[in-house]
């Protein structure tokens, strides 16, 4: 009987755009050192907030990503942060936009949680002003969830399929699973996939701040995201991008390109009691070793979701000595968010991107603002310095708002 093959699954290109910095050696520079990208809200007056801080994408400047021609003034704010990531991750991969030439079909895959929430704030304001009928034209086409992955796709041609994922937090890491899936099963050579969320706007930011999910110390905003520290209050919003290109293994070889991590188990779960937040997270970890063929001792390092929320963050902790038992202990964990915030749908893949080079250079990125020992956070934190190790293996957690769960499985590539 013929078996059924399943191709393997790696990273060739990443490119990020965050709160601590943009481009792959900036950003990790910055998680390296702990050095927060979270102050003051420069996007809107925030001064009647009662939280005033978040982590906003420094410097960004869409012309030098975007071509004047695609009008990127007209696109919402987290489809240019895609759009500029995607171009970034394709130069990393080795290919260039302007002789591309792509397996057909190529799947575009972009996890977006808010969507285009700036836009329609925008014509909101417009009918709010009794000039319902001078909205712009495009307003249409540019809130809608499927703008990034159309924006991306339409600049790499017929070849390309659009499509989006969104199950809030998760949706990033969704939908690189989701592309990663079309890979294995022979359906794609190569894809792109990866996610962005751009929140910072009035009304977003006052949603979340009524759901007590923004931190509220505006006087130290660098020092606001603080998982596991016993003086945490909540988490940071931020905004972002990243986004990777993903090839079947022996493509990649073929064309010589260099391979960052493979892509080796993957699992989703909605938790399974409202009343137990989180609870999902143990189902998906245990999914995605099983996925990998990996056992609890196979996991080198855990790169947490770990939002600096009070509840959160000690569910977490409870989960991962339940799937780990005593080995928990004796496993690093960490959460990058002290330094980026919470990007939503750009979370994950940011987390991604931080196991990718933690795997390439042995060296696991710290908990920042980890200060004081919450009796209920008990592990190995890492806190506040990076720490020199051998990372073979390490297992993503990311959860969201709703209930959703998922984890993913990186590993170094082996012959």
């Amino acid at each position: 009987m013929l078996k059924h093959k399943r191709n393997r699954v790696v990273v060739t290109g990443m490119g990020v755009l965050a709160p601590n910095g943009i481009g792959l050696e900036a950003f990790w520079s910055s998680l390296l050192a702990g050095r927060s990208g979270i102050a003051a809200i420069t996007r809107f007056d925030a001064s009647n907030f009662k939280s005033r801080i978040a982590g906003e994408v420094k410097g960004f400047d869409p012309l030098d990503y975007i071509e004047p021609e695609l009008r990127p003034a007209r696109m919402a704010r987290h489809t240019q942060l895609a759009y500029a990531a995607a171009m970034m991750a394709l130069k990393d991969a080795g290919l260039d936009i302007r002789k591309l030439e792509l397996p057909s079909p190529t799947p575009v895959v972009i996890g977006v949680s808010t969507s285009a929430i700036d836009v329609i704030e925008s014509v909101w304001h417009v009918v709010d002003d009794g000039k319902p009928n001078r909205a712009p034209t495009t307003s249409a086409a540019a809130s809608i969830p499927q703008a990034a992955a159309n924006t991306i796709a339409d600049r790499l041609g017929v070849c390309a399929n659009a499509m989006t994922v969104s199950s809030a937090c998760p949706s990033g890491m969704d939908a690189i699973a989701d592309a990663a899936a079309m890979i294995r099963s022979g359906e794609a050579e190569l894809a792109i996939a990866g996610g962005a969320d751009a929140p910072i706007t009035p009304l977003t930011m006052a949603s979340f701040i009524a759901g007590g999910l923004s931190s509220l110390r505006n006087d130290e905003p660098e020092k606001a995201s603080r998982p596991f520290d016993l003086g945490r209050d909540s988490g940071v919003i931020s905004e972002g991008a990243g986004v990777f290109v993903l090839e079947n293994l022996e493509h990649a070889e073929a064309r010589g390109a260099r391979g960052y991590v493979e892509l080796g188990g993957y699992g989703k779960q909605r938790d399974t009691n409202p009343e137990t937040p989180g609870s999902g997270l143990e189902h998906s970890m245990k999914l995605a070793l099983a996925n990998a063929c990996y056992t609890e001792r196979d996991i080198d390092y855990i790169s947490a979701y770990g939002p600096g929320h009070p509840v959160l963050d000690a569910a977490e902790v409870q989960i991962i000595k339940n799937v780990f038992g005593d080995r928990a202990y004796s496993i690093p964990v960490s959460s990058i968010k002290g330094v980026t915030g919470n990007a939503l749908a750009a979370g994950g893949p940011f987390q991604i991107i931080a196991c990718a080079l933690a795997i390439r250079d042995h060296r696991i990125p710290p908990t920042a603002n980890y200060e004081v020992a919450d009796p209920a956070c008990d592990l190995d934190f890492v806190p506040n310095r990076s720490r020199k190790v051998r990372v073979n293996s390490t297992l993503v957690n990311v959860r969201g708002l709703g209930g959703g769960a998922s984890t993913m499985v990186l590993t170094r590539i082996a012959a």
